[in-house]
């Protein structure tokens, strides 16, 4: 058992919170105990998570288990983007520089502004009457 492969990511994306593993692997993909396709209601957020594995040319091989909590799907599927990146940086450093050419190693550092007393939301200000 000590022989079995495995590389960890954490990717982090508005506030959800994605802790990757990769095995060697035919391909598939698990979230939270689901295949990607059944987890995500939308295929376009699958594309988006394989977006590093189609930049290093690994779709088929690794296994990825993912457990992501918090925030929405779309927050999720962009917190496990950067959870593969990372976990295929741990991988292979060779990945590097194609995962950096596609963006796929930045945190999207935002968040949620908070709200603000005296106004209705972060920004938005109650109604001005002159008279």
């Amino acid at each position: 058992m000590a022989d079995k492969v495995i590389y960890r990511g954490t990717g982090r994306r508005k506030t959800s919170v994605a802790q990757v593993i990769l095995t060697p692997g035919k391909g598939n993909i698990v979230v939270n105990g689901e295949t990607a396709l059944e987890f995500f209601p939308y295929a376009t957020l699958v594309q988006d998570l394989e977006q590093p594995l189609v930049a290093t040319g690994t779709s088929t091989d690794f296994d990825i288990t993912v457990t992501v909590k918090g925030g929405g799907f779309t927050g999720q599927a962009g917190a496990t983007r950067l959870g593969i990146a990372r976990a295929l940086l741990e991988a292979s450093e060779d990945y590097r520089k194609s995962l950096r050419a596609a963006g796929l190693l930045t945190r999207d550092a935002r968040i949620k502004e908070r709200k603000k007393y005296g106004l209705r939301g972060a920004r938005r200000a109650p109604q001005f009457s002159k008279r």
